[in-house]
């Protein structure tokens, strides 16, 4: 993980909120990046042809690799220097961004996400340790918060922002926005930023992150391919075999290892491995529903690009609301029947949600969206402080690398979980009958090819069949993620452990020390 300390006191620069500016501006264009896609799938669908396994390998493109190289980047920064590998992955965010703009293939786009995550992967993790070597301990949680927030900020903006450009240019809009802002970043980073360094730092285990970037490639790739190829194919039994081979060999390598760069021995920590499970299945569900609601709101409902960022905003308004509520309700109950209460919250609004119809009003839809963001908040927000919060100190920094690493991991499998799932329900309940066999095999590929094919052969029947088929295909897949949180939620109320803040003498909650093991914590309900 990259290093938080500076070697050497901070001498405060006049420079350096504007240099904070230019972090928060590019940090706002990484949040909303990571949401701005969602929206462009289905004209991306129409306009470039693409497939449903497509367009999940160009959401997870670049998911994968940013969670494959997100820790061995911050050894980078500290090791030849933050200031220079934060300019580094600008760059190669900024050279991603120009070619997903000027692409006109599925292959090439989804190359171009790669690239986007790779700088992705160095700008994180390096945005927040460049700055204790402009501000002081003073100012230094100030930096931190603003840094962090654009990101949070990002995240909602991403469907508007997105919907917005679609409505009135070409797809690759959406790539071609990120372009002025980080150039401004590098620009910043140039003229304003100090470099620092540890030359103590490890070198970066080459192997180790080898293992983790295709071991978890070959397990998106089964998935993805499965609903094709067969879940019994040689091909995607192979895949599984060889992710199951590459990342024990990660885990027994970093078990090993005097400083391992993905600490797997934190999980030893219940606090940790619980609360970081309940964090992992709510990305899981929350990039899942990502995939497959826009083209529900677009294709099945008729609506704009522009629409859907505006339809997406119940849940993201109700996971707002509860990541606020949550904390003083963690304060008087602890992390655990908050936890346990969100995921079951998230269990009955996927419930509900899989009994939305092709004739269901928006209303009902925004309903359970509402409910669910609601469930977000409550599991996800807590979880991930509780989780940090139950490892030592000292370890925080391999804590929430760690955490980040599975959270990604988890977004990355939902969609490609769901969306396979999504797409053999779809193939499986369309009705192609009397259909020429191009046009069957094209209109079973995807919802917006059956559209076109609908609307080239004058067959209005196909689309109402192709619209039915995939709100199946999308409550099948808000099944799973209702049992799924139920699980979750079943195995958070049983094992979580719940430390609750002591009290001083005039009732006020007082700081829960860091890092109490859970096996001492008398406050742990066990």
């Amino acid at each position: 993980m990259a290093t938080v300390i500076p070697s050497s006191p901070v001498r405060p620069s006049p420079r350096r909120w504007w240099a904070l500016g230019a972090l928060v501006a590019s940090m706002l264009v990484l949040g909303f990046d990571m949401t701005i896609l969602n929206v462009a799938l289905p004209t991306m669908a129409e306009q470039l042809g693409a497939d449903t396994g497509e367009l999940q390998w160009i959401v997870d493109a670049y998911i994968v690799v940013f969670a494959a190289l997100m820790l061995p980047a911050g050894l980078l920064g500290d090791r030849f220097g933050r200031r220079r590998m934060l300019i580094v992955g600008l760059g190669v965010f900024l050279v991603g961004s120009v070619l997903g703009s000027l692409v006109d293939a599925p292959e090439a786009v989804i190359a171009a996400r790669t690239v986007m995550g790779v700088g992705a992967a160095l700008v994180i993790p390096l945005g927040l340790s460049v700055l204790p070597s402009m501000f002081g301990p003073e100012e230094r949680g100030k930096a931190v918060a603003a840094v962090t927030a654009s990101m949070a900020a990002g995240m909602p903006l991403g469907p508007l922002i997105g919907g917005l450009l679609l409505d009135h240019y070409w797809w690759g809009s959406i790539f071609l926005i990120n372009v002025p802002m980080v150039a401004v970043g590098i620009a910043a980073c140039l003229l304003l930023l100090p470099e620092s360094r540890d030359p103590a730092t490890p070198r970066v285990d080459a192997l180790s992150t080898a293992c983790s970037a295709l071991g978890l490639g070959a397990l998106v790739f089964g998935i993805i391919e499965a609903p094709g190829r067969g879940w019994g194919s040689a091909l995607v039994l192979g895949s599984f075999a060889v992710s199951v081979m590459l990342l024990a060999a990660l885990v027994v390598r970093e078990r090993r290892a005097v400083r391992p760069m993905l600490d797997v021995r934190l999980l030893g920590h219940r606090g940790f491995l619980y609360n970081s499970l309940a964090a992992t299945l709510g990305t899981f569900v929350f990039s899942g529903l990502l995939f497959v609601l826009p083209a529900y709101f677009q294709e099945v409902g008729g609506g704009s690009a522009f629409g859907t960022g505006l339809r997406l905003l119940p849940m993201m308004g109700g996971l707002i609301v509860a990541a606020r509520a949550s904390a003083p309700l963690v304060q008087r109950l602890g992390p655990r029947p908050v936890v346990a209460a969100g995921l079951t919250v998230l269990c009955f609004a996927a419930l509900l949600g899989s009994r939305t119809e092709a004739g269901s009003g928006y209303g009902f839809t925004a309903l359970w969206l509402s409910v669910a963001g609601l469930g977000f908040g409550f599991a996800m927000v807590p979880a991930m402080d509780a989780a940090l919060g139950g490892i030592p100190s000292q370890e925080a920094g391999s804590g929430s690398g760690l955490l980040m690493t599975l959270r990604q991991v988890g977004g990355a499998i939902g969609i490609a979980l769901l969306g396979s799932l999504l797409t053999g329900t779809y193939g499986d309940r369309i009705d192609t009958s009397g259909l020429p066999a191009e046009a069957a095999d094209a209109a079973r590929e995807s919802l917006t090819a059956a559209h076109l094919v609908a609307e080239r052969l004058g067959l209005p029947a196909l689309a109402h069949s192709a619209d039915a088929a995939y709100v199946d295909g999308m409550g099948a897949t808000l099944l799973v993620c209702a049992a799924a949180a139920l699980v979750t939620a079943l195995l958070t109320a049983a094992l979580l452990p719940n430390p609750r803040p002591a009290r001083d003498t005039h009732g006020t909650p007082a700081p829960t020390p860091r890092g109490t093991d859970d096996a001492r914590g008398a406050d742990d309900g066990q």
